[in-house]
């Protein structure tokens, strides 16, 4: 026997998450009664098959008592204090009938199954909590402030609305403000998961978190230090899996008609059966009917399949952090994608160099990525590859938020985008450019036009398939991302995605998260932790393992190992499939109550008959429920290269 079961998930602030220190499982009292509970249930084997049958007793009653402890509190209190009912009741109730009728190591047994199984939940949604704290490491602890014409360093936690922050090259802007002087490159990837730093002059706003790249920049506090976008981020995950939490398990929902009604029955046959004839057979006739009517297959019809099913996935690189994420997969029919790091590489590429007249590609790729070589800008690094073995250039100057330029071979070359640099006769191309999502800057010789370079953070070469296999299977695709518009529509287009929201901060990709989850079950996809919320709010949230942020990682409910979105289809073949497996589990365990229960009433069958019988509905189910550990070679030897495991497409690549 086992058990499936739905567990209460506690809410905490983020300021006792940034507290909070993992223990080790050795010092978790949530893991080691459960273990010892199994530890006495096994000497009390071994002393029964060795002829010691108090002692053994002894040994049943501990690991009973140790694993009652476990579940038996909480199962007497939803149903006293919250007036709810779940199967922890219903096994509460099968083992006290399993003792009074002298069967007190099934009901050891019972009591240990139950209680590992809810602590591996347990401890499943410990860790998922523990991201808020990659969220709050994105505040700095102090802060450069201006007062009375001074620079002072002050706890961020401590910065008030109007404070004037200096931020420096290098550092992290301590909460929402305004530029009020200085222009400069902000990273803002953790705040709208754009990969391409955005130019910020007087007047711009900023966000919490982001990196200055470049100049100094003087920025008035629009938020105060504990209230600001990234605290914002903070209670947006800690709300929706609060609420995630609060979603009951395929076992519970059938518990909760299956609870009382057994309860009812058993009384009523114990009561009438008492006015109508002999009192203690039909007492005993009641407790045969708890017996009956415990949940054993049931119990066990779920984990099984669920364990089979997530070991098998780690096979092919997908990570499923729990029974209940396994179980929503499994019924996934809506997939919102992040667009930056997971349908793109987050590394921008050089897609098309345009000269001006008199002047050739090759040249304007070549002097541009002479003077881009010293600067550190994302762009800058993606034009120099594309331009190795340029001349070195000298004299080499950078003017935060507009340009870099410097001498080679003689000749001043300019680079910048077009907000510095008029793109006169090349506009019309420039314009077409942007709008097919690529970010383009400009380059001048000598103060004359040479030409443009479009770069672009382009698709994973997947994508298209990937997209056109899960509208295959009946799952349609959104992309969410902070990226503008037009570059979002670009991307979606050659990715074959028609619905596209761009220009989202983190509140907003939870929010159209939410009511895409209303509508249907929905998967979100994402890797940085702007996507956090959305992750957490989601149906399942599914995060990039491989580069992603530790927040996005531990916000969702399952990981890749690497960034190969041909896993995604063949996630959701093989949790249909155990979901199949499991369904087919959970029809017979009831079937095999539906007949007992009247067969126990009448007497047709004894206490030993029922257990007997309930001994081979879990073979059956256990049997039945391992071949979920089998991915089918569809999905996993004879899986295309789009859908293969990254394991298997480094293997045949080399």
């Amino acid at each position: 026997m086992s058990a499936a079961c739905g567990c209460d998930e506690p809410t905490t602030n983020a300021g006792e998450e940034a507290e909070e220190t993992e223990r080790p499982w050795w010092r978790d009292p949530g893991l080691v009664v459960p273990i010892l509970s199994g530890v006495a249930f096994g000497t009390g084997l071994v002393l029964e098959w060795s002829g010691l049958h108090v002692a053994a007793l002894v040994a049943f009653w501990a690991g009973l008592l140790l694993g009652a402890y476990t579940f038996v509190p909480g199962a007497l209190r939803n149903l006293f204090v919250k007036r709810k009912l779940g199967i922890a009741l219903l096994m509460t109730i099968s083992a006290v009938g399993a003792v009074i009728l002298g069967y007190v190591e099934e009901a050891a047994a019972l009591a240990f199954l139950y209680s590992i199984a809810e602590a591996l939940e347990d401890k499943a949604m410990d860790r998922a909590r523990g991201g808020l704290r990659a969220l709050l490491k994105l505040v700095p602890e102090t802060a450069t402030v201006l007062r009375d014409d001074a620079s002072v360093e002050v706890p961020a936690k401590e910065i008030a609305v109007g404070d004037v922050l200096l931020v420096r090259p290098g550092e992290r802007v301590a909460t929402d403000g305004t530029v009020r002087s200085g222009r400069s490159s902000l990273d803002t990837s953790a705040i709208t998961g754009e990969s391409i730093p955005v130019e910020v002059a007087p007047d711009d706003a900023v966000s919490a978190g982001a990196i200055n790249t470049a100049g100094v920049l003087e920025v008035e506090a629009t938020a105060a230090g504990t209230d600001n976008s990234l605290t914002t981020i903070v209670e947006l995950v800690e709300q929706a899996q609060a609420e995630k939490g609060e979603r009951a398990r395929i076992a519970d929902r059938i518990a909760r008609p299956l609870v009382p009604g057994v309860m009812v029955l058993a009384v009523l046959v114990g009561v009438l059966g008492s006015l109508l004839g002999d009192p203690e057979t039909w007492i005993t006739r009641a407790l045969v009917v708890l017996v009956a009517a415990s949940p054993c297959a049931l119990a066990i019809a779920v984990p099984v399949t669920v364990v089979s099913a997530i070991g098998a996935a780690t096979k092919f690189g997908v990570v499923i952090k729990s029974g209940a994420a396994f179980e929503r997969l499994g019924g996934i029919r809506h997939l919102a994608v992040d667009k930056t790091g997971t349908l793109t590489c987050n590394r921008p590429e050089v897609t098309a160099v345009v000269a001006a007249d008199c002047f050739d590609d090759a040249q304007v790729l070549a002097w541009a990525a002479a003077v881009e070589q010293h600067s550190t800008h994302p762009l800058a690094a993606a034009i120099a590859a594309a331009g190795q073995g340029a001349p070195a250039a000298q004299e080499v100057t950078e003017e935060a938020g507009h340009g870099i330029g410097g001498t080679v071979d003689g000749l001043r070359v300019s680079v910048g985008s077009p907000r510095w640099i008029d793109a006169g006769p090349l506009k019309a191309r420039v314009e077409d450019l942007e709008a097919e999502g690529q970010t383009c800057v400009l380059v001048t010789v000598d103060g004359r036009l040479a030409g443009a370079i479009g770069v672009r953070d382009e698709l994973r070469p997947e994508v298209p398939d990937v997209v056109r296999t899960l509208k295959s299977q009946g799952v349609e695709v959104s992309m969410l991302t902070g990226d503008n518009a037009r570059t979002a529509h670009a991307l979606a287009q050659i990715a074959g995605i028609g619905d596209v929201h761009a220009e989202l901060r983190p509140e907003g990709k939870a929010r159209i998260v939410a009511q895409l989850s209303e509508q249907s079950p929905t998967a979100m996809i994402g890797d940085g932790i702007n996507d956090a919320p959305a992750l957490a709010g989601a149906t399942v949230g599914i995060a990039m393992g491989a580069t992603g942020s530790d927040a996005a990682i531990e916000s969702a409910d399952v990981a890749f190992t690497g960034h190969d979105l041909g896993l995604i289809p063949q996630a959701l073949r093989h949790a249909r499939r155990g979901r199949a497996i499991m369904n087919q589990n959970i029809v017979l365990s009831l079937a095999i109550i539906t007949v007992l229960l009247p067969l126990a009433i009448t007497g047709v069958l004894g206490l030993a008959a029922v257990v007997l019988v309930h001994e081979v509905a879990e073979v059956i189910v256990i049997a039945n429920g391992l071949r979920a550990a089998r991915a089918r070679k569809s999905q996993a030897a004879a899986a295309s290269p789009e859908t293969a495991s990254p394991a298997a497409v480094r293997a045949d690549r080399a």
